[in-house]
């Protein structure tokens, strides 16, 4: 049994830990440098760029690869966020019937940013969770009879495919896929993959905009207007899109769009939405049901309506959104690209063989690269623990590398630098 002294003495000692946590986040947050002038970038991007990356907290010993999985929000969001709090926790709304949990209104004060930021009306947005959450609305909202088909690639992520293989083996519907080359030579390659799978029970085209497994940019609007055509519904998972690139779902013209801005837009993590064109919005079904899941009028609202959930994430999402906004969408495609392809040249330098498309328009902010025979995961253990270096891959040899708008080039050139030390130390080289 507990005795009361040691009771005590662990309380004691778990809350001066909680203080000195939360006093060592607050001193960074305090100690962070102002965001740099925007005018520093026509005088020096590089400047600009090195400025920028003191608004994370990754230590300046630490090079991080993997936006792919998952992005580090920067100062002003994690300022955002706190901001939320000390808003919403005083509990002192003028409307008595108010409460912070988003879940069961509007919130059209996040939504109008985030439409306006994609390109389409507060009424075809749903604020959610992540990709995942939204892939799931799709799947289990849309009316399917067994033998329907939904058509994908082979290099869809586990929160996009998965949700179909439930339906699948639930209802009987039918999972097709298009095997995606490696590389994708060109959009006409992925048009005619998919215009040749397309058979008389196709009902939906699912695909991501951007694949997690290679980082390919799959020609989205061609293949909505593909889908258009044949008179099938239209779903695009774009997780890594919001952030790492411009974006206009009006102008893909697909019929919903999922995403996961917690990646490029380095929102905060639980922060996603649910695009859904609003002649479709009454074709799909709720899948959690709260008050107004059958009100048609609230629009794409009643797929947010999913109970009480994290209203200051939604305060960190609208503070993303000004900062990319501020920087400029085009300039942050542009860096993005830039750093990728520097990369692309010298993992190719380095005898790797390229998984990224040779087509431009077909990649960004990803590099995908084939190592034979080096043991990915072994790699990735020896980068880290021996120089805090992150990268992300697959079995056996695959590496992908992400290069967020705040990565240095001369911390690319140490990765590459580590990336030739390996080789040299296991006798690859």
């Amino acid at each position: 049994m507990l005795d009361r002294r040691r009771f005590l003495s662990g309380t004691a000692t778990t809350f001066a830990a909680a203080l000195t946590l939360r006093g060592s986040l607050l001193a960074q947050l305090e100690k962070a440098p102002p965001l740099p002038d925007h005018s520093l970038l026509d005088k020096n991007e590089d400047a600009y760029w090195a400025e920028m990356r003191k608004q994370f907290l990754i230590p300046e010993d630490e090079i991080y690869l993997n936006n792919g999985t998952v992005g580090s929000s920067p100062v002003p969001v994690i300022r955002a966020i706190f901001d939320g709090y000390a808003a919403t926790e005083k509990m002192d709304q003028h409307d008595p019937e108010d409460y912070p949990i988003w879940g069961y209104a509007s919130w059209n004060e996040f939504r109008d940013p985030l439409a306006d930021f994609v390109g389409c009306h507060h009424d075809e947005i749903a604020l959610l969770r992540n990709a995942t959450e939204a892939n799931s609305y799709i799947a289990n909202g849309l009316d399917m009879k067994p033998g329907d088909e939904v058509l994908m690639t082979d290099q869809e992520h586990p929160g996009g495919e998965h949700p179909w293989n439930l339906r699948a083996k639930r209802y009987g519907i039918v999972v097709k896929r298009v095997t995606l080359p490696r590389p994708v030579k060109d959009a006409a390659q992925v048009l005619n993959l998919f215009n040749d799978a397309i058979t008389p029970r196709t009902r939906v085209l699912f695909f991501s905009h951007i694949t997690t497994f290679s980082g390919v940019v799959l020609p989205a609007k061609e293949l909505a207007a593909l889908a258009r055509t044949k008179g099938i519904l239209s779903a695009v998972d774009g997780a890594h899109v919001p952030g790492m690139m411009r974006l206009n779902v009006l102008d893909l013209g697909c019929d919903m769009y999922s995403s996961s801005p917690h990646k490029w837009l380095m929102a905060p993590k639980g922060s996603g939405f649910l695009y859904v064109r609003d002649e479709v919005i009454d074709r799909l079904w709720n899948t959690i049901a709260t008050e107004g899941w059958n009100d048609t009028k609230i629009r794409a609202e009643r797929f947010q309506r999913i109970g009480s959930s994290n209203v200051p994430a939604l305060w960190g999402l609208r503070a993303s959104i000004k900062l990319a906004n501020d920087i400029g969408l085009d300039r942050i495609e542009s860096r993005h690209r830039k750093l990728a392809d520097y990369t692309l040249d010298e993992m190719k330098k380095r005898g790797a063989e390229s998984w990224t498309s040779p087509d431009a328009a077909l990649r960004c902010a990803i590099v995908t690269v084939n190592v034979p025979p080096i043991p990915r995961m072994d790699l990735e253990n020896w980068l880290w623990k021996n120089h805090k270096i992150r990268i992300r891959g697959a079995e056996p040899n695959k590496l992908r590398l992400s290069t967020p708008y705040y990565l240095l080039k001369k911390e690319i050139d140490r990765f590459l630098e580590k990336f030739d030390a390996y080789k040299r130390e296991k006798k690859m080289a």
